[in-house]
């Protein structure tokens, strides 16, 4: 009699281990995506994160700024956080080229001021020289710059950035914003910086 109940000992005790351990691999998995303990518990468990958009596209809010993708490099992202941080200035002929900052921007100086905020270029370019010299022939994977000798804009991650409504039907205003829809890119250099 004696085995048999050290033998159920061991068996309540072996279920009790098995048990503690699924939960010790359980709650780091909650932490990460952000949800509670085990229920009837008063532990939760929160976390704090940039919010993304899902992976390989950036969206446009409502307010007309852009969310980056979740798996979008660290220069993509910061392109994306310039490009938000003039999306609402006004289009001024020359603006941007004096300087990077400035109260508006014209096509050139918003392209110039995103690619110079993403580390990719050193001054600001009219849209002729973005054109022609800047990065190199062809698409990228996440920044794509479109020029010629009167306009340029880009796509950063599927969203265009330009200052021209260029195919919008919605009227967002003048100046540099965030655009859903494509432009035809006849007539335009295409140009990307090698690994972006």
């Amino acid at each position: 009699m004696r085995s048999k109940t050290l033998s159920r000992s061991r068996q309540l005790g072996l279920a009790g281990v098995l048990f503690v351990a699924s939960l010790t691999g359980a709650v780091p998995a909650m932490a990460q995506t952000g949800g509670a303990g085990p229920p009837g518990s008063t532990t939760t468990t929160t976390t704090t994160t940039t919010p993304s958009a899902p992976s390989g596209t950036a969206q446009l809010q409502p307010d007309g700024t852009a969310l980056a993708p979740a798996n979008a490099p660290r220069q993509v992202r910061k392109a994306i956080n310039a490009g938000n941080r003039i999306h609402t200035r006004p289009y001024i002929w020359g603006g941007g080229h004096r300087s990077f900052k400035s109260t508006g921007y014209d096509c050139s100086g918003a392209v110039s001021y995103v690619l110079h905020a993403a580390g990719l270029l050193r001054a600001p370019m009219v849209s002729g020289a973005l054109a022609t010299r800047w990065g190199a022939p062809g698409f990228g994977s996440w920044i794509t710059v479109y020029g010629n000798s009167s306009h340029v804009y880009m796509v950063v991650a599927g969203l265009r950035f330009d200052t021209s409504s260029g195919g919008d039907s919605l009227n967002q205003g003048s100046g540099p914003r965030w655009r859903t829809t494509n432009r035809a890119a006849t007539g335009y250099a295409i140009r990307y910086y090698p690994g972006f």
